[in-house]
């Protein structure tokens, strides 16, 4: 089984998102640099996630993304496919035709456990993962680590 790195990196950004959007708007930029990901993928896979109606753009200074919804209702299998993005154990990214065109003997195997793990990821929401203390845990040392790497200029 295979999840890409634009399912996985589209999940961390939602969580990074449901984790500091209380207050105010979230740049691309904060969530890029408390995640390590690149600037410009992000926006590419927010741009998707708004399409979905998942996060919604505020412009202006001081702007960035909001969720569209509360983190309850925002579960990992809807972020994963509104970047387009499929968690699927085959090998013919379940098109049946795994050998030479025809289906394999493990096809349907595969296809079921794809399945299973989709509803797994349904099944568990931003809300679900915001409320874990390991999560908030990682997130007050990313908070804390990203606040040391603001530079403090003394001005006379």
């Amino acid at each position: 089984m295979r999840l890409t790195t634009k399912g996985r990196y589209a999940v961390t950004a939602m969580l990074d998102l449901a984790l500091h959007a209380d207050q105010r708007p979230v740049s691309l930029a904060d969530i890029a640099r408390r995640q390590d990901i690149s600037l410009s993928y992000l926006e590419q896979l927010f741009a998707r996630l708004r399409r979905s109606e998942l996060v919604t753009s505020v412009r202006g200074p001081g702007g960035g993304y909001l969720l569209a919804v509360t983190p309850a209702e925002v579960s990992v299998a809807r972020v994963i496919d509104a970047v387009d993005e499929s968690v699927d154990a085959t090998r013919c990214q379940g098109l049946a035709d795994c050998q030479g065109g025809r289906t394999c003997l493990t096809h349907h195997l595969w296809s079921e456990l794809s399945a299973e793990i989709h509803g797994f990821l349904d099944g568990v929401t931003l809300g679900d993962l915001i409320n874990r203390q390991e999560v908030r845990s990682i997130a007050a040392r990313q908070r804390q680590q990203f606040a040391g790497d603001t530079i403090a200029i003394d001005t006379p």
